[in-house]
């Protein structure tokens, strides 16, 4: 069964590395491009390896295989913080692949998860699944969806769904500068967004109060603990 798969899109090539060994990996995948290697050169690439963890120096070498071969890596998709660390390293576009159903429950707190930290927006179609607490740089769009285990901080519009406290936390909290989402679920409450002629004016928080998702803005929540 072949461990690596190569697709032609309008927008270059989409290569996947299945499971296996990374050095036997890649080595199939050099024998695939270099068998094809007229056809192959000056192709853009979006590699997608899943849940493997790669360093920015893995990745780098298979940039750089790439390149031997006339092709550049532009994007990679993932859902394992390491390699999307090592994406933001390198500075290639990170692809959040859409998954099935919300991050499976472990014997780790979102707490004890490294947060994950994205620079992008998430458009119709794309999900974003993770086990700790989620930082996202720029929008939600309407049909995207944000899962975590922990928090989930938007800098910038949630239109789309996002639900917080995946794994059961009725303390963790959604806040976006704008909080316009289609659905929002803390643990198992759900909230839908409320109708308004327009757009909140300031940052908003949304955390559960007396057993029901409450909606606040953001700079007068009470923050004391008391």
């Amino acid at each position: 069964m072949d461990r690596v798969t190569i697709k032609g899109t309008s927008e270059g090539l989409v290569i996947t590395l299945g499971e296996g060994p990374l050095h036997e990996v890649t080595a199939e995948l050099e024998a695939r491009l270099r068998g094809k290697a007229s056809f192959f050169r000056g192709g853009r690439v979006a590699l997608h390896v899943g849940d493997r963890p790669l360093s920015a120096e893995q990745l780098q070498e298979i940039g750089s295989l790439l390149e031997s071969l006339g092709m550049g890596l532009w994007a990679v998709g993932s859902d394992h913080p390491t390699t999307l660390v090592a994406i933001r390293e390198l500075g290639l576009e990170s692809i959040v692949p859409a998954q099935a159903g919300p991050p499976e429950p472990g014997p780790a707190s979102p707490d004890q998860v490294p947060g994950l930290v994205l620079h992008r927006t998430l458009r119709s179609g794309q999900a974003l699944r993770h086990a700790g607490h989620v930082v996202l740089i720029g929008d939600v769009n309407p049909g995207a969806e944000i899962v975590a285990g922990g928090d989930i901080i938007i800098w910038g519009k949630l239109r789309g769904t996002a639900h917080a406290g995946a794994s059961g936390d009725e303390e963790a909290v959604i806040c976006a500068l704008q909080l316009a989402p289609s659905q929002i679920r803390i643990a198992s409450l759900i909230a839908r967004s409320p109708e308004r002629g327009r757009a909140p004016k300031a940052a908003e928080m949304a955390s559960v109060q007396n057993g029901r998702i409450v909606v606040e803005r953001w700079d007068k929540v009470d923050r004391s603990g008391t």
